[in-house]
């Protein structure tokens, strides 16, 4: 390999990492942006059943038809988006706000603060992710929320782990000696030297993890478990059409369509920010 084609290695990696960041970050704003503007988007109230409409071929009143009840597919879509998107994002926040600071302290103190959480967050990744979500379900009850705090536990120790990976890469480093050396406490340096450099897998993982979360929603909410009907889902509305899929195929498609395309952009936004932030594979 010539110097001249080493050198110019960085600047493609740099590019390409931005180009997929553009793509899936864009991908991402437009459907949070609609799925907030639902109410003003959306053409027909995704409730309102319309007997004459029943399995409705689509039309320029009703772009992507109509389902068994009459209701309109694209005002369902909007709104299924709105709750999938609030589901996924919110647990996955609220996973990564827990899993930071386990993770943190794990890979900074180590010893029996390390064994502690470690063999904590070890009892929940020994379910798989599907049957540790049915089961909390089956305990608390079915509904959005409680199936964003079950996504957000299943995901709870894959974050804390990649958190811990690179603190203890991070906290190797010379300058977190040389802080200590001066005086910092352990709280200062880790504030103000760990967290900040350790941050970037665990973010990436995060963004990785929304597009399980989105993909684990639907699921739940395809067995009835998620977001509650009358709310229009995603999953849902993949179930209710399940039993018309040759009859009115429209039903299926265009739910479909819209968990791939965001499940896309979370993809490529975090393929894009593990390039830029996790040049040593941490997260992977």
């Amino acid at each position: 390999m010539t110097v001249a084609a080493t050198e110019q290695r960085p600047g493609a990696r740099t590019r390409e990492s931005n180009r997929l960041i553009r793509i899936g970050g864009g991908l991402i704003a437009a459907l949070i942006v609609i799925a907030v503007a639902a109410p003003l988007l959306a053409p027909h109230d995704p409730e309102a059943v319309e007997v004459s409409r029943v399995l409705g071929a689509p039309d320029l009143a009703h772009p992507f038809g109509s389902d068994v009840l009459g209701r309109d597919v694209l005002s369902r879509v909007i709104f299924g988006l709105r709750a999938s998107l609030a589901v996924s994002i919110a647990a996955v926040l609220g996973s990564f706000v827990v899993a930071v600071p386990l993770g943190l302290a794990a890979g900074y103190f180590g010893r029996w603060t390390d064994s502690a959480i470690s063999r904590l967050l070890d009892l929940i990744l020994v379910f798989p992710a599907m049957l540790l979500a049915v089961a909390f379900i089956a305990v608390l009850g079915p509904g959005s929320s409680i199936a964003a705090l079950a996504i957000a536990v299943i995901y709870l120790p894959i974050l804390a782990r990649v958190m811990r990976a690179s603190t203890l890469i991070v906290s190797r480093n010379d300058y977190v000696s040389g802080a200590r050396a001066r005086g910092a406490s352990h709280w200062r340096a880790i504030v103000q030297h760990v967290a900040p450099n350790a941050l970037g897998p665990a973010v990436v993982q995060a963004s990785v993890l929304a597009a399980f979360a989105l993909q684990l929603e639907a699921g739940l909410s395809f067995l009835g478990l998620g977001t509650q009907p009358p709310t229009p889902s995603l999953g849902g509305m993949l179930a209710d059409g399940r039993e018309v899929l040759v009859q009115a195929p429209w039903v299926e498609i265009f739910p479909g369509l819209a968990i791939v395309i965001a499940v896309l952009g979370f993809t490529f936004l975090g393929e894009g920010l593990r390039r830029a932030l996790d040049p040593r594979g941490v997260a992977e």
